[in-house]
């Protein structure tokens, strides 16, 4: 079957570009990549997914139209194109070209014109065709052969849209009548007018009645006052607004059915194209696994977009792809074409040898390498080391686990010898692999993966990465040894010790060249401190407390998981009963006939491509205030997650050698320096409703002579916005102890603190909270069920009352604009690129964010210190007390009852001066035989 499809270009890249403009993609350069990325992997999802054997992007050009001739308003008040995405359309068009697909203008024409004429003498030579295009005109061209092609967008599936689901969509009878709708509508985007008055609504009914816009001027005298007057007094603009949304048929292009032909991407094109743009996981998607990014000169070529037309009369934008070739000259180096001195020590002789030459080093770098990923459940397979750039040894370490412990230990001397510094890609992994082995890793450390953490938190830093943009080297690829991930992949065990060698020993030296790279830059940026005092030192922390883990009690959670059953099958049967019929509550499908068809919920709801209605959360929250079935299906979800995610989950990841759970923190995820878990999420269990809470009973102490002791900071970061703005009102709550949401009540409306009432507190709260977040009136009026009016004069007496919160916001955000960041108490940096963004909505994502970084940053700043500080007090004074668990603001303890006393005021004072501060911190301290109970 000859598959044809034609992309709408522009309306995808914006597509693109906003679908990622709260978490945009930056190269290291700066450039934002968003659109880029977006686009490519569209077009390449098309691809694999629907397999077309023909393509073609459509682009307009700047040449005016005779849209723009016969109505001078036509596209007048479009914004200009940001800035971003004005850089990004050359790039776009160098990766059509790459992919070997040729894109279309015609001077006079717009892409709409051009996707239709195609289209049109497509089908009438047998293809079918597909618009692959967002914007709502094209329902006018669909027929039994031409389809749209909606992507996907915002968690929803790609949507195919023929006449039945046009006709549906506009409630027509016709295709062709779309036309007539939008002519009477009218597209504010567009500037098409319309006629006044006439909206999507009426502008269906009008159409449904009276079949066309010509049909209802002849009729006008059956409509009724303003709609009557409207329609006599322009008729003439809705004629206009008819011919402006018509689709144009007769462009003077040719159906180029060779040229059309989809065919290999251009790998000598694209490669050093995808590398610029680093495209990393993308490049390895088109190219296999053997790409890589490099280092490249900047491209110096810019693309004439609209250029000539072609002998076939078709205009294509011209690229001089040899020019492309010679200005992305790549500079790649890898182990192949660079010197190296790597060794094996792989006899006792030759490991005395490397351990002389590790014990006279101030500083060494060293890896493991393993049979798996979780430290908590593999074996070593060997050690790499690293003393000097282009030199390296490994040593493979058997698996007869005596002869193992053995040959770790001939290392103990120089690992746990806290003279010698050490040097680590994730060193957290390399400190916990080798506590199984009896190891305890001693000295000051530098962990390459959090020094560029620091320097760029919002992007990826795993070490083949950071190799290629930093040292223009392309690492050895772990699929080169034990092949792809998947159920097929290999193990390290299996490999050959002269591979292992070169790999291994390659990653200790290319991370001992990161850090010399990185300790410079660290200091431009101020982040030495940072580095040095909190990230590096919190690793034997965050070590140990993955060493230690937490006791799960399997007898609560085998309960409390049947009292669950039995609350979901109730919800189950209450949900059958309110919808009159059986059905699976858990498919998608079935639910959406019965709420939508059978009872009739939502008249518009929305349908899936596979034709399925659309049942996400989302959109039962949305039905959820005026149906209480809807409710009780959420309800019956929650509770089947709480019980699969974590009730039933919980005892599956206990260590067999332990009896224990021992979760993962990661550090360098969470751009404003939180950290994070997983195996579990700690930070994910549910405590907002009173089931959720009761999974925490099940964390318990390791025996009857151990408590559980749990210290929570309170208020943290309203108590840290004080500190920053140093506004008099909220830091004078703070010191006299008030309830600070009942002190923000008494201020905001003019009363005593005795006179507030639950509702005033309640509306001061979600200011309080709101204010950190950015929230506006509308925000706060959703959110409290109040008229945005009345939002707005909370928020306007808010800011009267704490003016120095206002003050600080404004301070902020004139920083933030002029340096590209905003920093904590502690000099954390959260780089904000979008913040002078012409795109008012990317912006004020970043507006957002420049003021709840510093608060969020100095939080996670806080805990951080205050969990060093703890865990060196413990060992100082040699408590067997241990820190099990991190959780947002609270610290979670496995006490001995006879140091319960002792380790309180430890806890207390290292938590309330991890940071020293003007406002009093609070901390909440409780003990109980479980974390719920201790909390």
């Amino acid at each position: 079957m000859k598959k044809l499809f034609l992309l709408d270009g522009m309306a995808l890249i914006y597509r693109a570009h906003f679908a990622l403009s709260k978490t945009p993609r930056f190269t290291s350069n700066g450039l934002n990549t968003s659109a880029m990325m977006g686009f490519t992997n569209t077009l390449l999802d098309v691809l694999k997914k629907e397999a077309p054997t023909h393509m073609a992007v459509v682009f307009d050009t700047e040449a005016p139209t005779e849209r723009h001739t016969d109505f001078e308003g036509y596209k007048a008040h479009r914004e200009a194109m940001p800035e971003d995405l004005a850089k990004a359309l050359p790039y776009v068009i160098k990766i059509i070209l790459g992919f070997n697909i040729p894109v279309i203008t015609s001077d006079g024409y717009e892409a709409d014109d051009i996707i239709g004429t195609l289209a049109k003498k497509a089908e009438q030579k047998g293809y079918t065709v597909y618009c692959m295009t967002p914007d709502k005109d094209f329902g006018q061209l669909v027929s039994d052969n031409i389809f749209i092609y909606k992507p996907a967008r915002m968690g929803n599936e790609m949507e195919i849209q023929g006449v039945k689901e046009i006709l549906a969509k506009w409630e027509i009878e016709r295709v062709d009548q779309v036309i007539d709708i939008l002519g009477l509508w009218g597209d504010a985007v567009d500037g098409i007018p319309g006629i006044p008055g006439i909206g999507e609504k009426t502008a269906k009914a009008l159409i449904k009645q009276y079949g066309s816009m010509e049909n209802i001027f002849e009729h006008s005298h059956e409509l009724k006052g303003k709609q009557r007057e409207n329609v006599e007094q322009f008729k003439e603009q809705g004629l206009m607004s008819k011919k402006l949304a018509t689709i144009l048929l007769n462009v003077p292009v040719e159906l180029d059915e060779e040229g059309l032909e989809v065919c290999a991407p251009s790998k000598e094109l694209l490669e050093p194209l995808f590398a610029e743009l680093e495209f990393r996981t993308l490049g390895k998607r088109v190219f296999g696994d053997d790409f890589s990014i490099t280092e490249l000169k900047p491209a110096g070529t810019q693309i004439d977009l609209f250029g000539n037309p072609t002998a076939t009369g078709r205009t294509t934008m011209t690229v001089d792809v040899e020019d492309i070739r010679e200005d992305l000259i790549i500079a790649a180096k890898n182990i192949n074409n660079t010197p190296h001195e790597y060794h094996l020590a792989d006899t006792l002789e030759k490991r005395a040898e490397l351990i002389k030459i590790l014990a006279q080093q101030p500083t060494i770098c060293f890896d493991t390498e393993t049979t798996g990923t979780d430290p908590n459940h593999c074996e070593l397979v060997g050690l790499s080391f690293s003393v000097k750039p282009g030199q390296g040894w490994y040593v493979p370490v058997p698996a007869d686990q005596t002869e193992a412990q053995s040959i770790v230990t001939e290392f103990r001397t120089v690992l746990e010898n806290e003279n010698i510094g050490k040097i680590g890609q994730n060193i957290k992994f390399d400190i916990l692999m080798l506590k199984w082995y009896n190891i305890e890793v001693n000295g000051t450390l530098f962990d390459t993966m959090l020094a560029h953490y620091i320097l760029d938190p919002d992007t990826r830093h795993n070490m083949d990465i950071l190799s290629e943009n930093y040292l223009s080297y392309k690492p050895v690829s772990i699929t080169e040894l034990i092949g792809p991930k998947g159920k097929n992949q290999g193990n390290m065990r299996d490999v050959d010790f002269e591979k292992i060698k070169e790999y291994a020993a390659e990653d200790a030296d290319i991370t001992l060249q990161l850090k010399d790279v990185f300790e410079p830059k660290l200091k431009e940026v101020e982040g030495e401190k940072l580095v040095n005092e909190i990230e590096h030192p919190l690793i034997y922390v965050l070590a140990d407390m993955e060493y230690e883990g937490v006791k799960i009690d399997h007898d609560t959670l085998r309960e409390f998981s049947k009292q669950l059953e039995t609350d979901i099958a109730q919800y189950e049967k209450t949900v059958y009963e309110k919808a009159g019929v059986k059905f699976n509550i858990a498919s998608p499908k079935q639910l959406g006939e019965v709420l939508f068809e059978k009872l009739m919920l939502d008249p518009k709801a929305k349908k899936t491509k596979t034709g399925q209605y659309q049942t996400g959360e989302d959109v039962l929250l949305s039905l959820a205030a005026k149906s209480d079935i809807v409710r009780d299906i959420l309800d019956f979800r929650q509770l089947q997650k709480l019980k699969s995610t974590y009730v039933d989950a919980l005892p599956q990841m206990v260590n067999p050698k332990t009896g224990r759970v021992h979760t993962s923190y990661n550090q360098a995820v969470a751009a404003t320096g939180r950290l994070s878990s997983v195996n579990p999420n700690l930070q994910n269990i549910p405590i907002r409703t009173e089931r959720g809470r009761e999974v925490r009973k099940a964390f318990i102490p390791r025996d009857s002579n151990h408590t559980i002791v749990s210290a929570d900071y309170s208020q943290i970061e309203l108590r840290i916005i004080a500190e920053i703005s140093k506004d008099p009102n909220m830091m004078q709550a703070f010191i006299n102890n008030h309830d600070i949401h009942t002190a923000t009540a008494a201020n905001v409306y003019g009363i005593g603190l005795d006179e507030v009432t639950s509702d005033q507190r309640r509306n001061a709260k979600a200011v309080n909270f709101g204010i950190i977040y950015g929230q506006s009136a509308f925000g706060l009026s959703q959110s409290l069920g109040i008229p945005r009016k009345e939002a707005a004069e909370i928020i306007e007496q808010y800011f009267i009352q704490f003016a120095g919160i206002k003050q600080y916001m404004s301070d902020t955000m004139n920083f933030a604009r002029e340096n590209g960041y905003v920093c904590t108490l502690m000099g954390r940096r959260r780089y904000l690129r979008d913040i002078n963004s012409a795109n008012a909505t990317v912006r004020g994502f970043a507006e957002r964010n420049a003021i709840n970084a510093p608060i969020q940053g100095s939080a996670a700043d806080m805990i951080k210190i205050a969990m060093i500080n703890i865990h060196r007090e413990f060992k100082a004074q040699k408590l067997d007390a241990r820190m099990t668990m991190q959780v947002h603001d609270e610290l979670v303890f496995d006490v001995p009852n006879n140091e319960v006393e002792i380790v309180k005021p430890i806890i207390m004072h290292n938590m309330k001066t991890a940071i020293k501060t003007e406002v009093p911190i609070m901390v909440e301290i409780g003990t109980g035989l479980n974390w719920l109970e201790a909390h």
